[in-house]
């Protein structure tokens, strides 16, 4: 018999490089030279948890809930986004574990942010920062990553009763 106390989601996003900028990475400005092409604010760490939230409760995706057509997603702040879908999973009476994000780009560097970006995400998602692990790689210049056209995230959370 399967848990159900227990879920896990996996959640991804994807975003070409583009715009004036900045490039903001759970909520933290990482990149002030280039932007993200992208309805919102172009955050793809923020985007990918919320979809692997979202998945971990069968709740659909993240377009369904905030469509890119909506006008008033344009330069939505994706942390927001974020914090509406924590109060879904929360209102479903379930709280955020961990969540485990890997952020794949060529030029993109994390590492001077990463501590920055886990107390952010930490906070909008209610846990301690120890839960939270952010990890960073390249595609060693393979396909359009590769070639630095645009960044890629990939998260996985548990949630729980």
């Amino acid at each position: 018999m399967v848990d159900a106390r227990v879920r896990i989601g996996w959640g991804f996003d994807a975003h070409r490089f583009g715009g004036s900028g900045p490039i903001v990475l759970a909520g933290v400005v990482v990149d002030t030279t280039r932007g993200i092409e992208a309805t919102s604010d172009g955050d793809v760490v923020a985007h990918a948890v919320a979809d692997a939230l979202l998945g971990a409760l069968a709740l659909g995706d993240l377009g369904a809930h905030f469509p890119s057509s909506d006008p008033e997603m344009e330069g939505t702040d994706s942390m927001e986004l974020l914090a509406r879908v924590v109060r879904l999973i929360e209102d479903r009476a379930y709280l955020a574990g961990n969540v485990d994000v890997t952020v794949v780009a060529e030029s993109v560097r994390i590492g001077p942010y990463r501590e920055e970006m886990r107390d952010q995400l930490a906070a909008i998602m209610r846990i301690d920062r120890s839960f939270v692990s952010i990890k960073a790689t390249t595609t060693d210049g393979m396909g359009s990553i590769g070639k630095d056209e645009g960044i890629a995230v990939a998260a996985a959370v548990t949630l729980y009763r």
